[in-house]
């Protein structure tokens, strides 16, 4: 690269282009920016090397801990605490390196877990995993902050996500709602907008993406306690969040492989959609569902709509002649049906099966309007799930199950055909 650069400025400097001033302006540019561009590579390692000295010394500490007294035990517990807050303190009194801050923050967390578990089994401090992880997140939460750190940002995220599927996933937590985990995903929020400011395209950006994305579809479940059936309507509402959060200008025109509110909302939809297309499903809903507003899960419902809502008017109001997304709207039509099914589980069903189906349509003219593979195939993919559906919860004749699934096949093979020709006659 910087042989490539040279040559550039000496080829404009003997054609008379630029002045040698010009020259020395552009080279003192780039050289400032190689300068203060960070190492990658030293600061992925750095982490991992963080990581493996925190988890090498609980090991040696582990192997020899029965020998050692009270008083001894408890130095141990601490020293990798103070060791941590004497680099990380180094770190930003002398505003280290990024590479630096990343590790000593990554070996701070640990440290300050490790501190906690110790001196609770030294001392028999009762307690569980829910109470150890949410003391340990409360205390490592500064850290981002104060190293500007995305690998604990990252850790943060992960630690508030197992935190909330222990309390709100597990037997020993019965009826208990992890709403603290919320507080936690808030307080990383501003960290993750500054980056989405700065850096939207970084990669580092793009593993923030998914992990939001991902983190929200696991606990969400955590948030349903016993009028289960209103999940359903939960999910919806949140995958219609993800879709219309990623048609938002900051989003949508990043990659499909960066944007994972788009990938998930999608996908979570469709999934949701060819559950919910089985008739067996909308009967137990029907058993079981209580819509009186007062209930949690409702509650929770009507606030993801009003969230979606809101997120599709300012989607579509910086849009400029944008065609009709359907997906976009799916969130209002499954709300819809969810409370037709309530009353009737036939109706409900059918409903379902048709949105399905118009959606696979939908995605398929998307895929060959816009000369996409991967759309097309993926309009073609929903609607083979609800003849595969349909296979199972039917009586139709094995017979007419051959000819649907031939057909099936044959569509698959036309449509790609045809998008292919169409494609090289346009580009001759």
């Amino acid at each position: 690269m910087k042989t490539k650069l040279s040559n550039e400025i000496s080829e404009l400097l003997e054609n008379n282009i630029i002045s040698q001033q010009v020259a020395s302006n552009i080279t003192a540019y780039y050289k400032s920016k190689e300068d203060n561009q960070p190492n990658r590579l030293f600061t992925v390692f750095g982490v991992l090397g963080a990581t493996l000295v925190g988890l090498g010394i609980i090991l040696i500490l582990a192997h020899n801990w029965d020998n050692f007294s009270r008083s001894v035990k408890t130095f141990f517990a601490f020293l990798p605490l103070v060791v941590g807050q004497i680099l990380s303190g180094f770190t930003i009194l002398k505003n280290k390196s990024q590479a630096w801050k990343e590790s000593t923050g990554t070996f701070l967390f640990f440290a300050i877990g490790s501190s906690i578990a110790l001196v609770s089994q030294i001392y028999n401090i009762p307690g569980d995993l829910g109470s150890y992880l949410f003391t340990w997140i409360v205390l490592a939460l500064p850290l981002i902050y104060l190293l500007n750190s995305k690998a604990v940002s990252i850790l943060i995220i992960v630690f508030a996500s197992y935190y909330a599927c222990e309390l709100g996933y597990s037997f020993g937590y019965k009826d208990k709602t992890p709403w603290m985990y919320l507080v936690f995903i808030l307080a990383t929020l501003p960290f993750y907008l500054k980056l989405l400011k700065t850096s939207a395209l970084a990669n580092s950006t793009s593993i923030f993406n998914w992990l939001y994305a991902l983190s929200f579809t696991v606990v969400l479940g955590t948030f349903i306690n016993s009028n289960w059936p209103v999940g359903f309507l939960m999910y919806a509402m949140l995958f219609g969040i993800f879709y219309n959060l990623g048609k938002t200008p900051i989003y949508k025109d990043q990659q499909l492989r960066r944007n994972s509110f788009t990938v998930i909302g999608s996908l979570g939809t469709v999934v949701l959609l060819t559950i919910l297309s089985i008739h067996i499903i909308w009967e137990e809903v029907v058993k079981r569902v209580s819509i009186a507003m007062n209930t949690q899960e409702m509650a929770i419902s009507a606030l993801l709509l009003g969230v979606a809502f809101v997120i599709l008017i300012y989607s579509k109001k910086n849009e400029k002649n944008e065609t009709f997304n359907l997906f976009q709207y799916v969130f209002l039509i499954v709300a819809i049906i969810f409370f037709v099914g309530v009353a009737n589980a036939v109706i409900a069903t059918v409903l379902t099966n048709v949105l399905l189906l118009v959606l696979g349509l939908f995605a398929i003219k998307i895929g060959a309007d816009t000369f996409r593979f991967s759309v097309l195939n993926y309009g073609l993919l929903i609607i083979t799930a609800v003849i595969v559906c349909r296979f199972f919860d039917t009586d139709m004749s094995f017979v007419f199950r051959g000819i649907l699934f031939v057909a099936v096949g044959f569509g698959f093979f036309l449509a790609n055909y045809i998008m292919l020709k169409r494609k090289k006659e346009l580009n001759r």
